[in-house]
């Protein structure tokens, strides 16, 4: 996992995680293995802080700010070997044309063979239609439910599919402004 990254709730950073020792690690593997078994989540792991960042310096408006939720580096462990556990069977079904995300594409390839479907069509002297949507608001539209549903049509192992959903269904989160930080909700 990537250095240098804000710590959660917990204030336990990548760092510290990195410098275990073979105890800590055998404490750590414990944790991950009884979270494994029984499918409950300690409450500490549930938990994020939202902050804004800015996208342009002297930002004021909420639009002009990301939110982020910051986790703890041990929910992320947990996360991590999750996804590599579930990889082997979602990544079939992703789609060819997905390049948002993915490792070794980018939104870059994409602009880039647009950019050339272009160029082709005003040589061939060809109509071009080209349709851009507007993804904004899209998350707030999301069910839920549906991905649990699609997850288990992937054949996703019961007990990552557990963890996952408890993960999902039990998290509190808190909001932080400038040093403030809200009650968990």
């Amino acid at each position: 996992m990537k250095t240098n990254k804000a710590t959660g709730p917990d204030g336990i950073s990548i760092e510290m995680i990195h410098c275990l020792d073979e105890l800590g690690v055998k404490v750590m593997t414990k944790l991950i293995n009884k979270i494994y078994d029984t499918g409950e989540i300690p409450e500490d792991l549930t938990k994020s802080i939202f902050i804004a960042l800015p996208k342009k310096p002297g930002a004021t408006e909420c639009e002009l700010h990301r939110t982020i939720s910051l986790m703890s580096h041990t929910t992320k462990v947990l996360l991590k070997i999750l996804m590599m556990r579930m990889k082997n069977k979602i990544t079939p079904e992703i789609a060819k044309a997905q390049y948002g995300f993915m490792p070794d594409k980018g939104t870059r390839n994409t602009i880039f063979i647009l950019r050339m479907i272009i160029e082709r069509s005003i040589e061939v002297k060809h109509d071009l239609y080209l349709c851009f949507l507007d993804y904004t608001k899209a998350f707030d539209k999301v069910k839920h439910d549906n991905r649990f549903q699609i997850l288990e049509k992937l054949d996703i192992d019961g007990k990552d599919l557990g963890i996952i959903r408890n993960i999902y269904w039990d998290q509190k989160a808190a909001i932080r402004i400038n040093n403030d930080t809200s009650d968990y909700t």
